[in-house]
């Protein structure tokens, strides 16, 4: 069982997280009151290790013993909250008396003291109604609850012969499942008086010290204080109910009032509506209305200007770019002077100065540059397709770092599929290695 509450413990408290988030976006949003969402809470009770809910009890008399806690909640909605609880005390009991039915519990462990160290739990709390549901605050509000957490205790038992701590001086840790009801009364906006009743559920049969195969439980009857931090209202005493009520009068009071100021709205509206479709009245489809159009004939698909005429376009000038000699030798002597490391697309630095006059070339005369970088036939023919391009691409980048405009460079790779000498000598594979430029 152990086991399968661990599986399902972090699916519990995922699922309330969830809950509180979708609860949270169905919060009162029409009211610009402030309301106060965060509280925290002190009790003290009495503690009882059985349940009426049934079970087997492994003490015939349990007695009743002092408990205290404290928690942290958030309101997310009038009508839900999650709250961190723990709780600390004792809890005892002895065979001094038969079971109600007359059996004597014969058990070799005579009587238990167990002080409950700690227990911390997260509980989704659901205030079930308010006592008056066309009323904005009630006094009184009825809550359930239900969590899941860990609680530390220490067993002391006595036998026939003599009384020691059970599992020594170790606090024994287990998954507890509290469930319960309460009834909490708002004596201001800041306190709250709360009786609460919880049954905690224990994932195992050590409480009492005493193991006979099902799990134990306990009991706390509580009285305490809520305080409500911040300022406003308190959300959990708030009704929307009432609220959504009182609005909805409202409206209704108004309804008469709006209905006779849209007839006249839509008469007005009508009446612009006419207005407004003898001024943009267009005969000819123009675009452009009668009133304003000094050539309302005009054929249609016509592309006019403001006054309804047709519009005369210019010609589109196209500048011819010229591209001298001088200009030439530039790039050429850039192709001269241009290297790479061996099998690489690095520029050598001996490149830079021929490459910045290209450069500024371009920057001066705005050209444009194709560049076309090529191979030998030495490797594979998808390498040197990739060599090719990598260098090409590696004297764009170059040109652009200079200030070139990039958009005006085209780099294209050909590998080795155009060569321009024989690639059987050295010299031709040499003249085959190089990157063209092309100015235009």
């Amino acid at each position: 069982m152990k086991l399968q509450l661990f599986k399902t413990l972090p699916v519990a408290l995922a699922g309330l997280l969830i809950g509180s988030v979708a609860s949270a976006q169905e919060s009162p949003a029409t009211s610009t009151t402030t309301f106060r969402t965060w509280s925290v809470g002190v009790n003290a009770g009495v503690l009882t290790p059985l349940s009426p809910l049934g079970g087997k009890n492994d003490f015939s008399n349990n007695k009743s013993g002092f408990g205290y806690g404290l928690y942290i909640k958030k309101q997310f909605t009038p009508y839900f909250s999650l709250r961190l609880d723990g709780v600390r005390g004792k809890l005892k009991g002895d065979n001094t008396e038969p079971y109600e039915n007359g059996m004597v519990n014969d058990s070799p462990v005579k009587a238990f003291d167990t002080q409950l160290s700690y227990s911390g739990s997260l509980n989704a709390v659901v205030n079930m109604f308010n006592i008056d549901m066309f009323k904005k605050e009630n006094a009184l509000q009825l809550y359930a609850s239900a969590g899941a957490g860990i609680a530390g205790y220490k067993p002391t038992i006595t036998t026939a012969g003599s009384t020691f701590l059970y599992a020594g001086d170790k606090n024994i840790n287990e998954l507890i499942i509290p469930v319960g009801l309460g009834a909490k009364f708002k004596i201001s906006d800041a306190v709250n008086f709360d009786l609460g009743w919880t049954i905690t559920f224990l994932d195992g049969d050590n409480l009492d010290g005493y193991y006979r195969g099902g799990n134990d439980k306990y009991n706390y009857a509580y009285a305490g204080l809520e305080f409500a931090l911040g300022s406003g209202k308190q959300l959990a005493f708030h009704n929307p109910v009432a609220l959504t009520y009182d609005e909805a009068l409202k409206a209704r009071q108004t309804a008469d009032g709006l209905k006779s100021d849209l007839n006249a709205q839509k008469a007005e509206n009508a009446k612009l509506r006419s207005e407004m479709n003898d001024i943009l009245k267009d005969t000819d489809g123009d675009g452009v209305a009668d009133k304003l159009d000094k050539c309302p004939d005009t054929p249609a698909g016509t592309v006019v200007d403001g006054a309804g005429c047709p519009l005369k376009t210019p010609e589109k000038v196209v500048e011819k770019v010229i591209v001298t000699e001088e200009d030439r030798k530039v790039v050429n002597e850039a192709i001269k002077n241009l290297e790479f490391d061996l099998g690489k697309a690095t520029i050598r630095s001996k490149s830079y100065t021929s490459l910045n006059r290209v450069a500024a070339l371009l920057i001066q005369k705005n050209f444009s540059l194709k560049l076309a970088g090529h191979t030998d036939n030495t490797g594979s023919k998808e390498l040197n397709l990739r060599l090719s391009k990598d260098r090409a691409e590696s004297v764009k980048a170059y040109l652009v770092s200079q200030g070139a405009n990039a958009s005006r460079i085209e780099a294209t790779g050909y590998g080795m599929g155009q060569p321009i000498a024989t690639n059987k000598t050295a010299k031709g594979r040499q003249q085959n290695r190089r990157v063209e430029f092309t100015l235009y």
